[in-house]
């Protein structure tokens, strides 16, 4: 059973942050519609808790999206597919969303007051983490007597912080169904520690010293096998498998994984696997701590906090009665943005564009492309995605007012060569949506002499000309397995986020 975090310990300084009174817009350039109610107040530090039990019960992105798409579920939303035609299923008021490969994800509800042309509120980020996912066949030759993994790092994984680290094993099983014949998908997350990866003694001198060798000196130990003490060698012959019958997939994989595997989903048949994708995950759990619990330390922040604040954010925007609503208000939360997102899960693909397309087809009478590009000439995208928070040992490394602080509020990034999206008026713009809020807004941007990170801002709004800002919570440790956010940080994205979808289609009237 997943452990349970009181709520009284998180740390005594955290209020009840109550939401300001929107002001009265000022002279409107564009048709106004009826007031609707203001946006109901919502406790920031009641998001905590919740964040380490979804941090703790999803290692992977399969999992995050099956977790997102299971709450939107229990909200209102119905899954819609790809496959078919939208055209008669759509309607105002309605609340949606679709998964892409099983993990990549956008949600969508559309106003009761909602016109083909409108604009959309859209908050947009990546879901996969950096990882260690397992070859095609990670059954290695048994050396010294430990039977090892054959993984490959995704991204940036598998750097120095993974030394030494209780590794469990979780994705995704592709089975064939005995009744059905078809082959269906099943999660697995081997919750305890099965691989690690143990750093050489520091008394061995220079050998312990570095570089390492990716491919052969980070590979996990995950057992012992005394099979080849016979050996006059260190290597063991190496013996194939016939688990599950010869030329199928469970017979190229290590006998003992397939084994754990089978056991924990119930599978009797070995060769009715067909595929799977593992990988490895720091089994810790997620923790609060410093002297009054104002921190989370855990893994895989990088982006599952900035995902969660938005998915939030737009389930508590949606369930208000929202009558005079006439926008979209869009959560996309894509794989593979720490390769370059160049995939069809990817945010350079069109599953963004294609929705909101199929969403104006299924909305108007005729369809045009002047039709959809007007849809995103009235659209703002804010890009979520985690940016650095100040190192109090690297000071020098920061730019001057332009290092974020935890448990404060959201950051604008900027970036004068591109790499971030935002420009004055997209700023501008998040600006009065977070002071309709009453949320604090920070800003970073990266030293001359360092190099910026990128984020899908760039690439949604270059393919629709969106209007468009990257911001994102700040976190320390960036990349390291395992890294730090405030406590208050993933409800204060939340109360930012729910501002965006509430507030700004009438920040938007403010603008000429």
């Amino acid at each position: 059973m997943t452990k349970k975090w009181p709520l009284q310990d998180v740390h005594a300084s955290m209020a009840s942050i109550k939401l300001e009174e929107p002001p009265s817009p000022p002279p409107e350039q564009r048709t106004a519609r009826p007031a609707s109610s203001p946006p109901k107040e919502i406790s920031v530090e009641s998001y905590t808790e919740p964040f380490l039990y979804f941090l703790q019960g999803n290692p992977t992105v399969f999992h995050a999206v099956a977790h997102f798409s299971n709450e939107l579920e229990s909200h209102g939303y119905l899954k819609l597919s790809e496959r078919d035609s939208w055209t008669h299923k759509l309607e105002k008021g309605g609340r949606y969303y679709i998964d892409r490969n099983g993990s990549s994800l956008v949600a969508f509800a559309i106003g009761n007051e909602y016109k083909p042309g409108n604009g959309a509120a859209i908050i947009a980020g990546h879901i996969d983490a950096l990882t260690a996912r397992l070859k095609p066949i990670p059954k290695l030759q048994t050396k010294a007597g430990y039977v090892q993994l054959g993984v490959a790092p995704y991204a940036g994984a598998l750097n120095s912080t993974w030394w030494d680290r209780d590794l469990g094993v979780a994705g995704r099983v592709l089975v064939k169904d005995n009744d059905s014949g078809k082959i269906i998908t099943k999660l697995v997350k081997l919750g305890w520690p099965i691989a690690r990866v143990p750093t050489l003694a520091p008394h061995f001198g220079a050998a312990a010293s570095g570089p390492f060798n990716k491919e052969t000196q980070m590979v996990p130990i995950i057992g012992l096998d005394s099979s080849d003490s016979s050996s006059t060698g260190l290597d063991s012959q190496w013996k194939g498998s016939v688990l599950g019958g010869e030329g199928t997939f469970a017979s190229t994989q290590p006998e003992r994984l397939v084994k754990a595997i089978a056991g924990e989903l119930g599978i009797e048949d070995y060769g009715s696997i067909i595929s799977w994708e593992l990988e490895l995950f720091d089994t810790q759990a997620p923790q609060l701590g410093g002297i009054d619990k104002e921190f989370i330390f855990a893994g895989r922040i990088d982006d599952k906090l900035c995902s969660y604040a938005a998915l939030e954010a737009l389930l508590a925007s949606s369930k208000e009665a929202d009558d005079n609503s006439g926008i979209l208000k869009i959560v996309g939360l894509f794989d593979d943005e720490e390769i370059g997102s160049q995939l069809r899960q990817g945010a350079r693909s069109n599953l963004l564009s294609s929705i909101i397309e199929r969403i104006t087809e299924a909305s108007a009478s005729t369809t045009s492309a002047n039709l959809l590009s007007q849809t995103y000439a009235n659209s703002f995208l804010v890009s979520a995605d985690v940016t650095h928070a100040v190192n109090p040992n690297f000071l020098g490394a920061y730019l001057e007012n332009h290092a974020p602080r935890l448990n404060v509020g959201v950051a604008i990034q900027a970036d004068p060569n591109g790499h971030m999206t935002t420009d004055a008026v997209s700023t501008a713009l998040l600006q009065r949506i977070a002071s309709k809020a009453g949320a604090k807004l920070q800003v970073f941007q990266i030293r001359n002499d360092s190099r910026s990170g990128g984020t899908v801002g760039p690439m949604l709004s270059t393919m629709t000309g969106i209007r468009a800002i990257d911001a994102g919570l700040p976190q320390l440790s960036m990349h390291s397995i395992r890294a730090t956010v405030g406590s208050l940080d993933p409800g204060l994205g939340v109360k930012l986020f729910k501002a965006v979808f509430d507030h700004y289609e009438s920040v938007d009237r403010e603008f000429a």
